[in-house]
């Protein structure tokens, strides 16, 4: 059995002083990342993430805060609903740190159909970690092949970065909970009502099959919607759309034929509590190395690094301090 990817503890730097639990603007931002107690970092990385602070790490030590609920009432329907998982006394402190120190991307990318070519942009912020089961993280932070050890780099064309701690701590936490593993974490911030994401379904082969897929909400409360796929087989009225109004701290585990059955999507909102912006965090087990192209393709692309300002109160794109 292929290891799953961790958080490598020769990745994390010790500065001696500790930041504050809320920077007051742009320049605490920059403080924090010299300052925290503990990071993660990685070649790969545009610059190192802090480790979530030990007052909240224990806050989340209590999670899950409420029993999952099983939602199987319609045909192929299988959901483990949390309301919430993560503790409220901490769930929005989380979805400010996670907002402040990652960082983020806005893709664009081409799809082709046919002779066509059509230009997106991805109607949201995102950025991944993670590797598929075909290999592991080295003490070095190297991609190695699972059962052999030797190097693997050279067969990816995107460069895959293990989680950093504060993502690493959630991810094991929901293994716990749910019996289920994962090797990669999704996120993706909608910044306002206007970001958002159309029906689609996480059915690629690469997930295989009848794949779990842990949903997180932090921030800003957002419909998520659910329909099922076109069938004759089945009554419309036992498939008929369903809408879970997520808000901070949910967790919506799929899995089953979810997935293959199944299609989800956040809709546009306009205005009211959706501009206060939402965080969401899936959690996936890759089984190949094309799903690590693939995940790294649509969420990091070849644009550039966003980071929040806090003082603007909006993603900015990130400058490196010590280039020119």
């Amino acid at each position: 059995m292929s290891k799953r990817p961790r958080t490598l503890e020769t990745f994390f730097a010790q500065p001696s002083k500790r930041a504050r639990a809320v920077p007051d603007d742009a320049a605490s931002n920059m403080e924090r990342n010299t300052t925290a107690s503990a990071v993660s970092n990685h070649p790969s990385y545009p610059f190192a993430v802090p480790h979530l602070p030990p007052e909240l790490q224990e806050l989340l030590n209590f999670a899950p805060s409420a029993e999952g609920q099983i939602i199987n009432d319609r045909p192929d329907l299988d959901l483990l609903y949390y309301q919430p998982y993560v503790p409220k006394e901490a769930s929005r402190d989380l979805s400010e740190f996670l907002r402040r120190e990652l960082f983020f991307y806005r893709v664009g990318y081409k799809i082709k159909r046919g002779s066509i070519e059509t230009d997106i942009d991805t109607p949201r912020f995102t950025t991944v970690f993670g590797i598929d089961e075909t290999a592991r993280f080295d003490a070095d932070g190297r991609p190695v092949d699972a059962t052999t050890g030797k190097a693997t780099s050279n067969t990816y064309k995107c460069k895959p970065r293990p989680m950093p701690q504060c993502l690493d701590a959630l991810r094991q936490l929901t293994e716990n909970s749910t019996g289920c593993t994962f090797n990669f974490a999704l996120v993706n911030y909608y910044a306002s009502g206007n970001d958002s994401i159309s029906y689609h379904s996480d059915d690629e082969r690469f997930l295989g099959t009848e794949p779990a897929i842990a949903s997180f909400t932090l921030g800003a409360k957002r419909d998520f919607l659910m329909k099922h796929k076109p069938t004759p087989a089945n009554d419309a009225s036992e498939t008929k759309p369903m809408k879970l109004p997520l808000a901070s701290g949910d967790m919506v585990l799929m899995r089953g034929l979810t997935q293959s059955r199944w299609l989800h999507s956040i809709p546009k909102r306009k205005g009211g509590e959706a501009d206060k912006g939402r965080i969401n965090i899936t959690f996936r087990r890759a089984m190949v190395k094309g799903g690590t192209e693939n995940y790294y393709h649509y969420n990091v692309g070849n644009g550039e690094v966003y980071k929040w300002d806090d003082s603007k109160r909006e993603m900015v794109q990130w400058r490196n301090p010590l280039s020119n």
